[in-house]
């Protein structure tokens, strides 16, 4: 972190706001919603899936009754098949922040999606560039005609350090820095250097919930077996019944893909729960990975959310006390 952004992160001290990040079924919204409880606090999600209607059970969104606890923010409020981005993303969470620190309230941002949190904590100013679909087919042509590897060497040759950070195999992503380097001469991580220049506007706490890794996969597992109990599949089929296009960002959420290849027949459901087991702890992985790289986290192996909060509730009135905003 460049001594601009921290700088400016310390000098928007009065702007608190509480983040708790963590991989999969580490227990963030059962600590968020007992810490929101303690220091009169409301969540804003950072799951780039909870933002969907209709996706409750495959994304383990917090239920009615966990939101009539605590207010929620950032949930529902996309129909599946619509895109979201990052920079949607974090214009409407800073809004909300400045709404709830208006109400005396304090923001918890909640979740385990790394480029939303990032952006977030960062304050990164976006570029707006609108798709170009015309764009968007040629190069996906391409990438059929001359093979992926052949793209993401094209990407290699503009811009090295984003085309590192891209598995070879995801066009998703690859087709988007090339358009994002096409439309605009600069590349995806020039775009990303100037978005830091301003750097945060609030003081962001974080944490970042984690078990051992033999604990974490059991609890993968059987929130799986959970979400499979609670009626995945029917969840699944509501959103078939939609017409919602398979290839959509949503359609291609963990626990929904494989669920459509049960419905669709192409596997059993025991191959169905053990392919959602193993890409959950993939993920899983990739999230620890990211968080490990973000700077000023603070980790708790959650044990007991009870507990986890209360330690969060105790650091902040600790500091409120060191910094002269209490007593």
């Amino acid at each position: 972190m460049s001594e601009k952004i921290v700088n400016q992160k310390y000098r928007h001290a009065e702007r608190e706001v509480i983040v708790i990040a963590g991989p999969t079924a580490s227990g963030k919204t059962s600590t968020a919603i007992q810490l929101c409880r303690k220091i009169k606090g409301e969540i804003i999600s950072a799951d780039s899936m909870q933002i969907y209607c209709g996706m409750d059970i495959g994304t383990a969104k917090a239920t009615i009754e966990e939101q009539k606890m605590v207010p929620h923010h950032l949930i529902d409020i996309c129909r599946p098949g619509t895109s979201f981005s990052v920079a949607a993303y974090q214009e409407r969470a800073v809004e909300l922040i400045r709404k709830i620190q208006s109400k005396g309230k304090v923001p918890v941002v909640c979740g385990g999606t790394g480029q939303y949190l990032s952006a977030l904590i960062l304050g990164l100013q976006f570029t707006q560039v609108p798709v170009d679909l015309t764009l968007r087919g040629q190069l996906n042509q391409r990438a059929k005609m001359e093979g992926l590897s052949a793209l993401w060497q094209a990407l290699y040759q503009v811009d090295p350090d984003a085309a590192v950070k891209i598995a070879q195999s995801d066009q998703k992503r690859i087709v988007r820095a090339l358009e994002l380097y096409i439309q605009t001469g600069l590349s995806k991580s020039e775009h990303i250097r100037r978005s830091k220049e301003q750097g945060p506007s609030f003081s962001f706490i974080s944490y970042c919930l984690t078990h051992d890794r033999p604990v974490l996969y059991e609890r993968i597992n059987q929130r799986v077996e959970a979400m499979l109990d609670q009626g995945l599949a029917d969840e699944v089929k509501k959103l078939i019944d939609q017409k919602i296009p398979i290839e959509s960002t949503c359609m291609q959420a963990i626990g929904y893909k494989e669920v459509f290849a049960f419905l669709n027949g192409a596997q059993s459901l025991e191959s169905c729960s053990a392919a959602i087991k193993q890409a959950s702890r993939r993920y899983a992985k990739r999230q620890l990975t990211w968080f490990r790289r973000m700077d000023r986290l603070t980790w708790f192996h959650n044990t007991d959310p009870g507990q986890t909060a209360q330690l969060i509730a105790d650091y902040r009135e600790a500091r409120q006390i060191r910094t002269g905003k209490k007593g």
